[in-house]
């Protein structure tokens, strides 16, 4: 069974932000998080009209004057992913042509990101094709949460935010109050991640599933590199796809002797089989957050669903009132 849960953080001067000048919109992705980061800015979203024509186009209109105010506009580019990112485009289309001031596009998971970088010959750089349709539909701005990897911010040449889901996850983590905690990298690209969620958790030990992956979605997990035996292993991610390598990975630490095995991972994307993988008995917990919507057939009794509206809401009032985004994660 799925559970929410919010960050606390400290409450900002929420009273004297302009309603005026600041207007929240949200896509089709992800609605039920909009909604929670609207309550939490105070205001409502702003009305629009989304519908399709009998061939499938989009259709995009605001229901409201935004001229001179600050737009943000709400969209995880998640499955059906060509759609949502369409009806991105659309949208910061519609509110340039109505006059807004700025434009930013809030992406609390930016699709296409792990095609970050050219590994075969005649691959395409989907990451950067993104990143180029974004800014030239005409986003002032972009606001993104837990990137596949952090150099997709120096694709854009419009001013970038980068947050992290981690605070919630660890905050949550530190409620548990688990014992011999050893945070598990499930690859040596995750690494860096890895070391600053256990530098959070009291300094705690690391330790890296050395893998190699054979082709899309298919990982071969090899050995562990650090000590397992009799410890809480938590792995760390920033998402989890079809969970083959995370539960290959969780299979090996108890091999290795792990007494129980947590997943963290901000983006729950769970194309099939992740469901039934997760669902296995490997795990104690899986803990995501809701960046995703997850439907009902996407749930299951290990799993943990912890909100980041708070983040996202604290972010856009900083990027409104020109205060700053990175002290949040000091």
């Amino acid at each position: 069974m799925s559970r929410s849960a919010t960050l606390s953080l400290q409450p900002s001067l929420l009273s004297v932000v302009d309603n005026n000048r600041l207007r929240l919109f949200s896509g089709s992705a992800n609605t039920t998080l909009a909604q929670e980061v609207a309550r939490y800015l105070g205001i409502d979203l702003g009305p629009m009209v989304r519908k399709r024509f009998a061939d499938g186009e989009l259709y995009v209109q605001i229901q409201e004057s935004i001229r001179g105010c600050d737009v943000y506009l709400i969209q995880p580019v998640c499955n059906p992913v060509n759609d949502h990112l369409v009806e991105l485009l659309i949208m910061i289309d519609a509110c340039r042509r109505a006059s807004a001031r700025q434009i930013t596009a809030v992406l609390p998971y930016y699709g296409y990101a792990r095609a970050d970088r050219k590994t075969a010959g005649r691959e395409s750089i989907a990451a950067k094709l993104v990143a180029n349709l974004v800014t030239e539909a005409g986003a002032n701005r972009v606001l993104a949460m837990d990137l596949h990897s952090a150099q997709i911010q120096g694709y854009f040449d419009i001013p970038f935010d980068h947050v992290y889901g981690s605070p919630v996850l660890l905050d949550y983590i530190a409620s548990k109050k688990l014992s011999d905690i050893v945070v598990v990298s499930p690859d040596v690209g995750g690494v860096a991640r890895a070391r600053a969620f256990a530098k959070k958790l009291n300094d705690a030990p690391l330790a890296i599933i050395d893998k190699r992956r054979q082709a899309h979605n298919v990982a071969e997990v090899l050995n562990v590199i650090g000590d397992v035996r009799g410890k809480t292993a938590v792995l760390v991610d920033d998402m989890i796809d079809t969970g083959g390598t995370i539960t290959e990975g969780a299979r090996l630490l108890r091999k290795e002797g792990a007494r129980q095995v947590y997943a963290c991972a901000t983006h729950a994307i769970f194309s099939p089989p992740a469901v039934e993988r997760l669902s296995s008995g490997v795990f104690e917990e899986v803990i995501v957050t809701n960046t995703i919507p997850l439907p009902s057939d996407r749930q299951f009794d290990q799993l943990t669903v912890l909100s980041v509206a708070n983040v996202l809401g604290e972010t856009i009032w900083r990027i409104h009132e020109d205060s700053s985004v990175s002290s949040m994660f000091r």
